[in-house]
């Protein structure tokens, strides 16, 4: 699979590079960033998928989490998707919570996103096949996180690939979107009036269902402006209910911000290594 290099740049001993191809998942050029650690040098490292949140690129988190500093600490390779097709003749809307850069990862059944908005399968499948066969990354040791939209992402996507992904975590999910407005407009959009379909999409109804056989961290800030939206309680209660490992944290004081993610990301790293190996 051909990529573009657009950009490769040294940081904590490791390199910082962002890359361009043509996607035949959604039909587009696609960008994505993927950070090696200096231990990258000497061989494969593990991976850890970074899922992004509404209004966000591959460039937010890439600039924005401080993740980097950690992850060549713990020899860990990060991946940063975009969150959606883009470009002339991608369907849009004015709403900045639909359509372009609001992929939700899933893939769209509905006209007129159903052409290009295949997030599920580029996530999950293409991009994975790009990185694996083009940098020196262990397929067998892959964990998922993200914040807010790509938390929903992380999560949903680690509970139906379980085997895949070996550890999981999360900033402030959006957790229980077939119940909140960030959710239903858009699953109705994408995936139309079938609730099976969002369901499975759905992080509270996939924990109570099923569950994940590790440990899952959750972090949400206790002063998030989007509570409401991001239903943190629903998933809380899954837990609870699932009698699921791992652990849900309420930090006192912060919103739903980077600076949220930079204060907790090397907790969620080191959760990572600790379970990547």
């Amino acid at each position: 699979m051909k990529f573009e290099t657009v950009s490769e740049n040294r940081s904590f001993g490791g390199i910082q590079g962002v890359y361009r191809h043509q996607s035949e998942a959604t039909g587009t050029t696609m960008t994505f960033a993927v950070y090696l650690p200096p231990a990258a040098e000497h061989g494969k490292v593990p991976v850890l998928w970074y899922l992004s949140g509404l209004t966000c690129t591959h460039e937010n988190a890439m600039t924005k989490a401080g993740a980097q500093e950690w992850a060549a600490e713990y020899g860990i390779a990060l991946i940063f998707p975009d969150t959606s097709p883009r470009g002339e003749g991608v369907a849009d809307d004015e709403a900045y919570d639909l359509g372009q850069g609001a992929g939700f990862y899933v893939d769209a059944t509905q006209k007129p996103w159903a052409p290009h908005f295949r997030m599920w399968h580029y996530v999950t499948h293409e991009l994975p096949e790009l990185v694996f066969s083009n940098f020196p990354l262990d397929r067998e040791a892959q964990g998922i996180t993200g914040h807010s939209m790509g938390g929903h992402g992380a999560l949903t996507i680690a509970m139906t690939m379980p085997e895949r992904y070996r550890s999981v975590s999360a900033f402030a999910p959006i957790a229980n979107p077939s119940d909140s407005d960030w959710g239903r407009k858009q699953f109705t959009a994408y995936l139309g009036d079938d609730h099976a379909a969002w369901e499975s999409h759905d992080a509270s109804v996939l924990m109570r269902e099923r569950g994940y056989p590790g440990e899952v961290l959750i972090d949400q800030g206790a002063s998030d402006q989007f509570l409401d939206l991001l239903k943190p309680a629903s998933l809380a209660q899954a837990m609870i209910e699932r009698r699921q490992p791992g652990e849900f944290r309420m930090q006192k004081g912060y919103d739903h911000s980077y600076f949220f993610v930079q204060t907790f990301v090397a907790d969620h790293i080191r959760w990572h290594a600790e379970r990547l190996g």
